[in-house]
């Protein structure tokens, strides 16, 4: 090719790239689509491609009404509020953008609402099973890694890439779910995690967690999709399981495509140099604290991967409680975990929470907040303290409780310790509006497992999940600790989140099946099992009163009521054998002269002396 002509080519191909980008192109419409009939008629649409924020846009559709366009920094974004009225129908509409001589016109879908179930909530009635999706089962490997993607990475030999656990796996899985006597799935986020590997420690780790969004409304596609997830969703309905949406509000994904090319320098908290957050919880609700570090620990960011989303930008607000109702109406989930529920900004959490509460008034939302003492938990929820701010959530996660009931069966008993630490935990729970909405754990994808932590103590094992799934709250637990998985987070926490063992294909153990599992993960599973089911089957375990005896001796004694059933739970955590003076809970056992054993299904008479072997829990129905 000769010099002048490549020379003319190079001039023509600059111009055709100026007059490109001097027009306008829409790439992106967020939400995606909405529905008629929402109770709230306003609804603000992200608009973006490049110079899509130099048009004047108009809609022409019946009932709904363009109230206001927002321009921002960025002449990439336009921000369209619209006002979607009683009499607006289903359909197509188009928006329309005019810049001089060219016209842009947008199609956006309006659907109808169908009557699928829809924000159903959890309470004290359910039994929750939190999993990683990309660790519990792969049920499609086709959809295991994509050379397209910023981590093209799966690898099970390597504990920090991906697996290719997905929701085809999940959705194999949910008769194990039931049987269990599980009512309800919660996953670790399910949306895109376009992440590029980061170096975490030293090692180079992947998104599998599902913490770094990279697209809100895009289920990943090494999950199988939004269709996936539909699919899973309205296969667990069928079988009346519920479903747990994780959120995150906090930040996104470093890949996230708006912060590659940001709306505006505020919708991210920014510094002068980065900032991390100091993780302290205590700035927030100290009446003597210092504003620096009230800011820090609110507005630092998380991690260098996860920048920290400006939820005071009411832009940035708007985008994510929208998010939050098309996830709902368009998925189908029943309630909503809150991750790092603390480092959000307050009003914004009350904002997007009544939003979401306004639309289905069942749903629940519980977020997390990791604190150790009730005050500062009790800040997070709706409670009786008087505090400058007063939050509208209805759950939330005990930490505190789950600390508490580690502390019983870790430490010796004394005056302060050992199972005190449980009971006073309760005894506390007048600063809560409603304590029985706290969701209630004994591990979780971010501690070291349970039965490691009691070490490796099969009869604690089973004291502690007696109180899990006998005492007050939601009961939540983490996936595997059915069949006694175990394992500290040493040297990572890719160690308490391995692969359920047959949940891929070529696992030489099936752990799904009672014939891939030993005779005490069988006794494990039995007795979860028959523990989750009594709960399930007995109102008065989840609405029944609580009523708690002060510890003696290293045993421990509640009660669980109604105008129908009375059960109690004797606990005894000793290395020896204890007998109970049932005289002193006559408050509550008068009347009694026998009782059903609800882990053996054994009579028993004679109520005056109770002999409580060592390290055992006992559970009775009370028969007059």
């Amino acid at each position: 090719m000769k010099r002048s002509t490549f020379t003319g080519l190079l001039v023509l191909l600059t111009l055709c790239q100026t007059a490109l980008a001097q027009n306008a192109l829409i790439q992106r419409v967020n939400p995606t689509n909405w529905w008629v009939g929402m109770k709230n008629p306003s609804l603000q649409l992200l608009i973006y491609g490049p110079n899509a924020g130099t048009l004047a846009y108009s809609l022409n559709y019946p009932g709904v009404k363009l109230v206001k366009t927002h321009t921002v920094e960025n002449p990439n974004y336009a921000f369209l509020d619209l006002t979607i009225g009683p009499t607006a129908k289903p359909g197509t509409m188009k928006l329309i953008g005019k810049r001089g001589s060219q016209t842009l016109t947008q199609p956006f879908e309006l659907k109808a609402r169908d009557n699928s179930p829809k924000g159903q909530g959890v309470s004290a009635a359910d039994f929750i099973y939190l999993a990683m999706p990309d660790r519990f089962a792969n049920g499609d490997e086709s959809n295991d890694k994509f050379a397209d993607m910023a981590d093209p990475n799966a690898d099970r030999s390597n504990p920090f890439y991906r697996h290719g656990g997905d929701l085809a796996g999940a959705a194999q899985r949910l008769d194990y779910l039931k049987d269990l006597g599980v009512t309800a799935i919660w996953f670790t986020p399910v949306l895109e995690n376009n992440q590029p590997l980061t170096n975490e420690g030293g090692a180079m780790r992947s998104a599998y967690h599902g913490y770094g969004f990279t697209d809100h409304y895009t289920v990943d596609k090494r999950l199988g999709g939004n269709e996936a997830y539909k699919s899973f969703v309205k296969k667990a309905h069928a079988m009346g399981l519920k479903v747990v949406q994780d959120a995150v509000y906090n930040h996104a994904g470093i890949n996230h495509w708006l912060l590659k090319d940001m709306p505006s320098k505020d919708w991210l908290h920014q510094w002068p140099t980065y900032t991390n957050t100091s993780y302290k919880y205590q700035p927030i609700t100290d009446p003597h604290g210092a504003e620096r570090d009230r800011k820090v620990t609110l507005d630092g960011w998380f991690v260098p991967f996860l920048p920290d989303l400006n939820q005071s930008n009411p832009l940035v607000a708007n985008f994510l409680i929208q998010h939050a109702i098309w996830t709902v109406e368009n998925f189908g989930v029943d309630a909503w975990r809150v991750d790092t529920y603390m480092y959000n900004d307050q009003p914004f959490m009350n904002r997007c929470n009544q939003a979401l509460m306004d639309q289905y008034p069942k749903i629940h939302i519980f977020g997390e907040s990791w604190v150790n003492n009730v005050v500062d938990q009790a800040y997070y929820t709706r409670n009786k303290i008087d505090f400058p701010f007063k939050s509208n959530q209805p759950g939330g996660l005990d930490f505190v409780l789950y600390s508490s009931m580690l502390d019983a069966l870790k430490q010796n008993f004394s005056w302060d310790d050992g199972v005190n630490r449980f009971y006073q935990a309760l005894a506390q729970d007048a600063v809560y509006v409603d304590p029985n909405k706290l969701v209630t754990f004994l591990d979780n994808h971010d501690t070291d497992r349970y039965l490691s932590v009691i070490g490796d103590d099969f009869d604690k094992y089973k004291i502690g999940l007696t109180w899990l799934l006998t005492t007050r709250g939601i009961p939540s637990m983490y996936y595997g600790t059915e069949i006694l998985m175990k394992n500290f987070k040493d040297p990572s926490d890719a160690e308490v989140r391995r692969d359920f063992p047959g949940g891929f294909p070529g696992d030489k153990q099936n752990k799904f099946e009672a014939a891939g599992r030993t005779d005490r993960e069988n006794e494990a599973f039995q007795f979860v099992r028959k523990l989750a089911t009594y709960r399930r089957d007995n109102p008065v375990m989840h609405t029944g009163k609580l009523m708690q005896f002060l510890p003696q001796d290293g045993t421990y004694v509640y009660f669980r009521y109604d105008g129908s059933k009375t059960v109690m739970v004797a606990t005894n955590t000793n290395e020896k054998e204890i007998t109970l003076d049932a005289a002193r809970f006559a408050e509550r056992m008068n009347g009694f002269t026998k009782a059903r054993n609800v882990l053996t299904d054994q009579t028993l008479t004679g109520l005056n002396m109770l002999k409580l072997p060592a390290k055992s829990a006992l559970v009775l129905e009370l028969v007059k």
